[in-house]
């Protein structure tokens, strides 16, 4: 799969993103990426917003892979790793022009329902894995058995989203914001006396 055109398109849309952002990227930007006529990506992508949504989705199969298989023996473990990779993790966060980017493309979701819809389903995944992480460790007695893990996921997911724009609009350190989130799990979730337990 990733060595048809479609693929090398969407690959070239990311590139493209990255030098010239949302608002001023176009068709040819995108063609010339990738190293192909704009007939060549009509073809596969009748228009700027199809070669989008498309690229949204490619993005929405790439980040819930990587959140479906993050690793740790413990509910405390998975949801330290689970803030690494969305918070540290470069490959999974890269570059500062593609935050930049993607920032400009969530501005635009209240006029987009595509667009909308889709940053939709990336946020109902995130709240999906960390409330499921969060009901393990309340299972499990890791975590405090007061916590409601929907109401701490929804916390956690606000957070998470209002990191990434003060990471762009005011360049917050990561590593600061990760020690932030991870300090409040820990005063806030973590049972007294949490068992080692695995679930």
């Amino acid at each position: 799969m990733d060595d048809d055109p479609a693929t090398e398109i969407l690959e070239a849309t990311y590139r493209a993103l990255c030098q010239h952002g949302y608002a001023d990227l176009t068709i040819k930007d995108i063609a010339d990426e990738a190293d192909r006529s704009k007939a060549t990506v009509h073809y596969y992508y009748d228009s700027k917003q199809n070669l989008f949504t498309e690229f949204l989705d490619f993005l929405y199969e790439r980040h819930t892979e990587q959140l479906a298989t993050i690793e740790g023996d413990t509910p405390r473990e998975r949801l330290g790793a689970l803030f690494e990779l969305v918070l540290t993790d470069e490959q999974a966060n890269p570059g500062q022009e593609f935050r930049t980017a993607m920032l400009e493309v969530k501005a635009q979701a209240p006029y987009d329902d595509a667009i909308q819809t889709r940053l939709t389903w990336f946020d109902e995944f995130l709240f999906e894995r960390i409330r499921d992480i969060t009901a393990a460790g309340v299972e499990s007695g890791a975590f405090d058995e007061d916590v409601d893990p929907a109401v701490a996921a929804d916390f956690l997911v606000t957070t998470i989203t209002g990191a990434h724009t003060r990471r762009v609009a005011v360049d917050y350190s990561a590593e600061r914001l990760y020690e932030t989130i991870t300090r409040y799990a820990e005063d806030h979730l973590v049972a007294d006396e949490p068992t080692e337990a695995t679930h």
